[in-house]
């Protein structure tokens, strides 16, 4: 496998990145079109599922879009289904109890508690914010982003500083990159694409410094997939009172990505500086929002999810390695790892096969991210992944 160096990631390109619009051909904003194109970026959606190439492929291991193949869990089925009648009303009431719920999950005040629905809505809205008046976010690169996007979308600039070789964030140079101009620094933690995680003493530690200068958001959607989640969160910082954002989702492990739900933890003052200007509840419905009180009340399930998750990427892990392909170690429900052919026609051979994955172009050269399904869905994944390759 080609080695990636490290003066090359400046380079980055993405096939199937977060965006803005997720229609084909208009991935980016016309406020970021200047930086896609000085980076080499494609402007091409990879959702396969929707590009009619792929209409009469019926997707038997759809493992392209990082979704919980065990959720909704049983109790949050029978709570949805249950609301459906109250759907001719608001769901307020609703909106403050999860609140309240995830309050005291997290070791903070209901005040310290936005909601949305997802946290994607979260890094948008935040972007909107603090960008209107233009300025830069730091971030890494490869990272999520939606957040850039959208900033980039109404103006704003990208400061994209490179991982560093364990694929870690390179926490000194995003501090040094901070400027006047500066606005927000963005750090996905566990990081999407590459599944890499940065260790949470240091990261706490730079949050702590950053923060008295700019704002520090971090995404920590794929948290809850590692063995102890609680230790490496951002969220203690929050009541210690710095100005770091933290954002999760019901999208992951709760196995509720169709749903849309999802909330920011911040300071009281983050808080309200963001719903002064937007808010979180009215893009919620009432069955989301049931749906999302029976899974915070259902740990067990979450338990379940962490060890199947784990099986299907331990399984896989010793599969790729059995057919000589490097993945990079990975704290969340997918995995990357490069691959010799051009990615699109990986991409359709997997898919011919009725294997749904996303490839990525990074440095120059393809890399193929796969979400963890069941494990019948990986066995699928690594028959075809053979067939594509052989």
């Amino acid at each position: 496998m080609k080695n990636i160096n490290r003066r090359d990631w400046i380079k980055t390109s993405m096939l199937g990145i977060g965006s803005i619009s997720l229609l084909p051909g208009n991935l980016f904003g016309k406020g970021e079109a200047k930086a896609a194109s000085q980076l080499g970026w494609s402007k091409e959606s990879m959702l396969w599922e929707i590009n009619p190439l792929y209409n009469e492929i019926k997707m038997k291991a759809r493992l392209l879009a990082n979704e919980n193949p065990f959720g909704p869990s049983p109790k949050v089925q029978k709570a949805i289904s249950e609301s459906i009648s109250l759907g001719n009303r608001y769901g307020h009431g609703d909106a403050a109890y999860l609140i309240s719920l995830l309050a005291e999950k997290e070791g903070v005040k209901p005040e310290n508690i936005m909601l949305g629905p997802g946290s994607t809505d979260m890094l948008e809205k935040t972007a909107i914010v603090l960008c209107k008046d233009g300025g830069n976010v730091v971030s890494a690169d490869p990272t999520y982003m939606s957040l850039v996007n959208t900033a980039q979308a109404i103006g704003g600039n990208w400061k994209a500083v490179p991982l560093k070789k364990d694929y870690s964030h390179d926490l000194e140079g995003m501090q040094s990159a901070i400027d006047g101009d500066t606005k927000l620094v963005y750090v996905c933690n566990p990081n999407n694409p590459m599944g890499s995680i940065t260790e949470a003493s240091s990261l706490k530690e730079y949050c702590k410094k950053a923060a008295t200068k700019v704002p520090i958001f971090v995404d920590e959607a794929y948290l809850e997939f590692m063995d102890k989640p609680e230790d490496n969160s951002m969220v203690g910082l929050i009541k210690e009172g710095h100005d770091v954002m933290v954002a999760r989702t019901f999208s992951k492990i709760h196995g509720m990505a169709g749903l849309r739900i999802g909330y920011l933890v911040a300071t009281e003052e983050r808080i309200k500086s963001i719903t002064s200007m937007v808010r979180g509840t009215m893009g919620l419905c009432v069955t989301s929002l049931k749906g999302a009180i029976a899974s915070v009340q259902d740990p067990s399930f979450l338990t379940d999810c962490r060890k199947w998750n784990k099986e299907s990427r331990e399984f896989t892990s010793e599969q790729l390695h059995s057919m000589g392909f490097q993945e990079i170690p990975s704290y969340t429900s997918f995995m990357i790892f490069p691959i010799e052919q051009e990615g699109k026609a990986f991409a359709k051979k997997m898919m011919d096969q009725g294997v749904g994955i996303r490839v990525y172009s990074i440095a120059d050269s393809p890399w193929c991210r796969v979400s963890m399904g069941t494990m019948d869905e990986m066995k699928l994944f690594v028959d075809a992944l053979k067939t594509a390759t052989a």
